[in-house]
């Protein structure tokens, strides 16, 4: 057997397993990640010779000469009925590992992904301005972002061009027309992507990750000249994700920069999957939406005011992670002591439970 035909039957029974990752090692068998677990997989040790060859015969030629050179590469890979999968290889101990995550072609709807959708479709019908979708590596960002693009491509007539790397998703033109740019294939990167894509004529950018300085201005510049941009950070809540917008900056220019993206920012996302009672995981959400209130505590920089100010700003769409923990709880969805565990403020949850609610300093039952 070729190592393709065997990689493509460890790749197809993690499909049929629903194993959101696949981890190869010389020397070991493959490992399923199922619900969250790390589970080794009843098979021969592969060998760093069809790991390699593997690769060889699979990387696009544009990322060929990366790969022998940098010993890691990125990129997508298909197995026909299974979808796509994105593929980064890479040397540990000179010997060639695989980190798969699979992806599914067809883009999700908010339904299948358990988010309530009200402040979703809010934030699609923006016509300009900065989302940001957010959270830890195999959070959801991805898929959360692809059901936004996908409400948008069945209900409104968009030109949406995305940056990703690799493509993840892939979206059949309704309503809406995609040009979807691969970097390293479509454009050698992020940077010449951005500076391109304003005389695109975009209505909506999707850009895979908010990773450098002139991603973000590029970004800022498109929010302000009437574009919609979606893009991600690696951020655990909406504080954080605001204070790592303003890391890509001198402290010369932070000053002038909080008014800016004050003004550009919509709406931070914030999520975590949490494990669900019948299988699987459901993701908890954090929604900061940037009303009047919070574009003055971004511009005065007092971002540690940031909880208080989503607590407040519930009725204009502003959520905390224990609001939605509590109502994944309530709807039988995650367990109790799932939840607490989840929780940045595990003491208030319980409160929540018990009936006893805290606003504006004063106990609610």
């Amino acid at each position: 057997m070729s190592p393709i035909e065997l990689f493509n039957q460890i790749l197809t029974l993690a499909v049929e397993n629903h194993a959101s990752d696949i981890h190869v090692k010389t020397g070991k068998p493959a490992f399923f990640r199922l619900h969250g677990r790390l589970e080794p997989v009843e098979m021969d040790t592969l060998t760093a010779d069809s790991i390699r060859e593997f690769v060889d015969n699979t990387v696009p030629y544009q990322f060929a000469e990366g790969w022998k050179i940098n010993s890691q590469v990125d990129y997508s890979y298909k197995v026909d009925g299974c979808g796509s999968f994105r593929v980064n290889a890479f040397h540990q101990r000179s010997t060639p590992s695989i980190v798969f995550r699979h992806v599914n072609d067809h883009p999700p709807t908010f339904e299948d992904l358990n988010h309530r959708p009200e402040v979703f479709e809010a934030l699609c019908h923006e016509k300009n301005g900065i989302v940001l979708v957010c959270g830890a590596t195999g959070s959801g960002k991805s898929s959360t972002l692809a059901a936004m693009l996908n409400f948008i491509n069945k209900t409104y007539d968009k030109h949406i061009v995305t940056l990703e790397d690799p493509i993840e998703f892939t979206y059949t033109d309704d309503k809406s027309v995609f040009n979807q740019r691969e970097i390293g294939i479509d454009t050698p990167s992020f940077e010449l992507g951005m500076r391109a894509v304003l005389r695109q004529d975009p209505d909506i950018i999707l850009v895979g990750e908010l990773r450098d300085r002139t991603t973000i201005e590029t970004a800022l510049k498109a929010a302000e000249t009437g574009h919609l941009v979606l893009g991600t950070l690696h951020s655990s809540n909406s504080q954080q994700a605001v204070q790592r917008l303003f890391e890509f900056f001198t402290p010369e220019q932070v000053s002038t920069m909080r008014r800016q993206i004050a003004g550009a920012l919509k709406a931070t996302v914030c999520q975590r999957l949490v494990p669900a009672i019948e299988g699987g995981r459901v993701p908890a959400t954090e929604f900061l939406v940037v009303d009047s209130l919070a574009r003055q505590t971004i511009e005065d920089g007092e971002f540690q005011k940031l909880g208080a100010v989503i607590d407040a700003g519930e009725d204009n769409g502003s959520k905390t992670f224990n609001k939605d923990l509590y109502r994944l709880i309530k709807e039988g969805l995650v367990s109790k002591a799932d939840g607490l565990n989840f929780s940045d403020n595990p003491k208030q949850l319980e409160m929540n439970l018990k009936g006893i609610f805290l606003s504006s300093g004063a106990i609610v039952s």
